[in-house]
């Protein structure tokens, strides 16, 4: 991931999320290699949808989402889907909006984020066991 701002060339950074568990993508740190701070991002929301896709892609690859390791049910509701889940952090309950379908992540897997910001990864979708497939297929490609 790269940045580039106040008119200094682009450099390289990582995120580096300063809240714990309960707001894991909020309030992320983009370091650079020397661990300086070159940007604050409070709300991700607030970024452009493809500087927030490659913020969510960051994060996932640094391992600060929960991991689904089986999916239990996915109920709809009003304008909401409910997931249970195991993750590997362990049973987890979340919302998503009705319109926010997982998004693919490079070299496999699906990430979601639900409607508080936390993000979720399912790193190998084919490797679920049949029930957890059967629940994910009308959401995922």
């Amino acid at each position: 991931m790269w940045i580039a701002a106040d008119g200094a060339p682009a450099r390289p950074v990582r995120a580096v999320p300063c809240f714990p568990w309960s707001a894991p993508a909020r309030h992320v740190s983009l370091r650079d290699d020397d661990d300086n701070e070159r940007a604050l991002i409070v709300d991700p929301d607030r970024l452009d949808a493809a500087s927030r896709a490659v913020l969510e892609q960051a994060l996932a690859a640094a391992g600060f989402v929960l991991e689904i390791e089986r999916v239990v049910a996915i109920d709809e509701e009003v304008e909401i889907r409910v997931w249970r889940v195991v993750t590997r952090q362990g049973p987890r309950q979340f919302s998503t909006h009705t319109d926010a379908w997982p998004r693919e992540l490079p070299g496999g897997g699906l990430l979601l984020r639900d409607v508080a910001g936390d993000l979720y990864v399912i790193r190998d979708p084919e490797g679920l066991d049949e029930d957890s497939q059967k629940h994910l297929w009308a959401f995922a490609d």
